[in-house]
């Protein structure tokens, strides 16, 4: 019996050797047949909304309905990740005089009902933002006094004055004119349409449709996604709970602590930097600030990496410069030149005659004792600006410079602002794809900077259009100015964009628009 059982077994060895190979050639193609069957591609975007309003793009205050908006409405120029513009429904625009812009419109460019886009659109358009409705984009038209149909596909732009960089307003969504006749644009429920990538198939109290805009004029860019659905919830609460249960793809959110609603596995996430951004401003008119060596070592002085994290618990960026949120303009020097360092700011002092005496410096020059002791402005209904600047007093006390603190009422604050009477004041500003610097270094700027080689500069680039130009005199301005240190950079705001693992494409979001590159996304399982 042993030696037949062994026989056996190698009978059995030998036939399995013998097959071996075939049979490892079947198992390989199994494997990838099964490979193949279980990678599911999913056409359907999940989104998700709360406190919706209207998906009227002109009428909306909803930020998320914003982003949302510019995947089925389409501006006659754009914005590109770097916050430069490129031609949308105008393909070229010119500047044909102080006053003047002709812009040339796209032809075969048709809504969803097949109706051509023509100039009489995007006359319609300026025309209901000029009626005195409430819409986030009034001041983009603010400046045009008149509109000029050429033939279907010119304008002529007519401003009440010189706007520097007016093409940077010319980003609002055109409307169509033939589909809202006879009808009321504000009160009037009709489910609106765009010329962009979707259109609105579908829309109830729990949700909105999107699909494939068929007429899209820019074939090159058809979107794999088929579908999106953009569900509607009651709170931001529940749009978190539906994320992390997995019935929503994608949340954008200002909230940095999102952790505590979902989680940490499970998911990914890209953090850009926000609009909202703080500064000092310092008067340089002041007998003692408008000496650089003092604005030296105020800024080397505040730690803002400090303030960041012991204020906003790192939910704000330190910023380096205005155009510091991304902007194609920036420019690096900026971040060394701003740099916390206590005893730079020291040696800045000392070796331009200034001395300690009773813990603060001071100079004697003609005959009068200058001392660094300031009033730092903040308007007191702001408690995250009075613990700045407490903080910024604190930190400033440890270098010999004192800072008295004013806080005062929004009315004073304003008056403080308007008549630039102040030392110090932190102030802020939602920042503009504008590059205009006109604000910071122009004429009756909030510093009260006198810099007539940049007054120069910033005259010139009013008329150029030339991109390498523009970036070339730009850098010079920021050149001359961050050595200057005209103001006291603080802090950006942070946004977060959330998104599933099974969401595949690239995703690199700005504050203008999360949906760059959104006809190569996917859902994958």
């Amino acid at each position: 019996m042993f030696i037949i059982i062994l026989i056996g077994l190698i009978a059995f060895a030998a036939y399995s050797l013998y097959s071996m190979p075939e049979e490892n050639e079947n198992s390989n193609n199994n494997y990838s047949n099964f490979e193949e069957t279980q990678v599911q591609i999913i056409t359907n975007l999940r989104l998700g909304i709360c406190d919706f309003d209207t998906m009227n793009p002109i009428l909306s205050k909803n930020k998320n309905v914003q982003f949302y908006d510019k995947l089925i409405f389409e501006p006659l120029l754009t914005v590109n990740q770097d916050f430069s513009l490129e031609p949308c429904l105008a393909t070229e625009y010119s500047k044909t005089g102080d006053l003047t812009y002709v812009i040339k419109l796209r032809e075969n460019v048709k809504w969803p009902d097949g109706e051509p886009f023509v100039a009489k659109d995007v006359q319609y358009t300026i025309d209901r933002l000029k009626d005195g409705i409430d819409s986030i984009y009034v001041s983009n038209v603010a400046a045009i006094s008149g509109l000029e149909i050429i033939d279907e596909h010119t304008i002529k732009i007519t401003l009440f004055e010189e706007t520097p960089f007016f093409e940077y307003n010319l980003i609002f969504p055109i409307m169509p004119s033939h589909y809202y006749t006879g009808v009321d644009f504000v009160s009037d429920p009709l489910t609106p349409m765009g010329t962009g990538m979707f259109k609105i198939e579908d829309k109830n109290e729990n949700y909105i449709k999107l699909v494939k805009n068929e007429n899209w004029w820019n074939t090159e860019k058809s979107p794999k996604l088929d579908t999106i659905t953009i569900n509607i919830y009651n709170n931001p609460g529940e749009i978190f709970n539906a994320f992390k249960i997995g019935n929503i793809d994608l949340v954008v959110t200002e909230n940095v602590n999102y952790q505590d609603y979902i989680g940490t596995i499970g998911f990914n996430s890209k953090i850009f930097k926000g609009r909202e951004y703080d500064y000092i401003a310092i008067n340089n008119t002041n007998n003692v600030l408008s000496k650089k060596e003092v604005r030296q070592a105020i800024n080397y002085g505040i730690d803002k990496n400090n303030i960041v994290a012991s204020i906003f618990s790192d939910k704000y960026f330190v910023a380096n410069s205005p155009l510091d949120f991304g902007s194609w303009l920036y420019i690096e020097d900026a971040a060394k030149l701003s740099q916390y360092n206590m005893d730079e700011a020291q040696k800045i002092l000392s070796s331009n005659g200034w001395n300690i005496t009773s813990r603060q410096w001071q100079k004697t020059e003609n005959y009068r004792t200058l001392r660094t002791n300031f009033n730092l402005v903040v308007n007191s209904s702001n408690s995250e600006r009075v613990a700045v600047a407490e903080n910024i007093k604190e930190q400033l006390a440890n270098i010999g410079i004192v800072i008295n603190i004013r806080k005062v009422s929004d009315l004073q604050y304003n008056n403080y602002l308007k008549n630039k009477n102040y030392d110090l004041i932190i102030t802020g500003t939602n920042v503009s794809i504008n590059p205009s610097l006109n604000r910071y270094f122009g004429e009756n700027n909030v510093a009260n900077y006198n810099n007539e080689e940049v007054l120069k500069l910033i005259n010139e680039i009013t008329d150029i259009t030339d991109k390498n130009l523009l970036k070339e005199k730009i850098a010079e301005i920021q050149k001359i100015t961050n050595e200057e240190f005209v103001y006291i950079p603080l802090y950006i705001n942070k946004n977060v964009l959330l998104y599933s693992s099974d969401l595949v494409g690239d995703i690199s979001p700005n504050w203008y628009n999360i949906f760059y590159n959104i006809e190569n996304w996917y859902r994958q399982n």
